[in-house]
């Protein structure tokens, strides 16, 4: 059975043009250079052409992951969600209780996580460690170096 990916209606459009990018311009350049390829000869000596099929097949692979994420997508609105507790969706104000640092992450699907903007997935350690937690809580976060632990301190949506 397929699991779920939870997307923000940001991140549903951003996956749809992207898709629709590689689908459009990303198929054109890779029959661009395997036309290209085709014409200087031989193609059982040819590299370029080998490697223009070789960009093909993992064009059409990362489109196959695309769509089966995309088939699988749920929107959420943040309207219907409970700040109660820690869900997808949620930003999370954590205190590390050894450095007495806080810290405000933005929980969201694998597919929308960048560290650099604290979007963090829900699926690494650290949102595994978060969710269903509620302010005041502790949660413990497994990590190679050991456990840390984090006070919830806020929630929101």
């Amino acid at each position: 059975m397929s699991k779920y990916t939870y997307l923000t209606q940001e991140g549903y459009d951003k996956l749809v043009a992207d898709l629709e990018e590689l689908k459009s311009t990303g198929r054109q350049n890779v029959a661009k250079a395997i036309a290209e390829a085709r014409e200087k000869g031989d193609l059982s000596e040819n590299a370029e052409y080998d490697a223009a099929k070789d960009a093909q097949g993992m064009l059409e692979l990362k489109i196959n992951e695309m769509e089966k994420t995309m088939a699988n997508a749920r929107v959420l609105d943040a309207s219907e969600l409970d700040d109660s507790a820690v869900t997808v969706l949620s930003k999370v104000t954590i205190k590390n209780r050894k450095t007495n640092k806080e810290m405000t992450y933005h929980l969201v699907s694998e597919t929308e996580a960048d560290l650099k903007t604290r979007k963090i997935s829900v699926t690494s350690p650290m949102g595994k460690g978060l969710l269903g937690k509620e302010r005041g809580e502790v949660a413990i976060v497994e990590t190679p170096r050991g456990n840390l632990e984090f006070e919830i301190i806020d929630i929101k949506i």
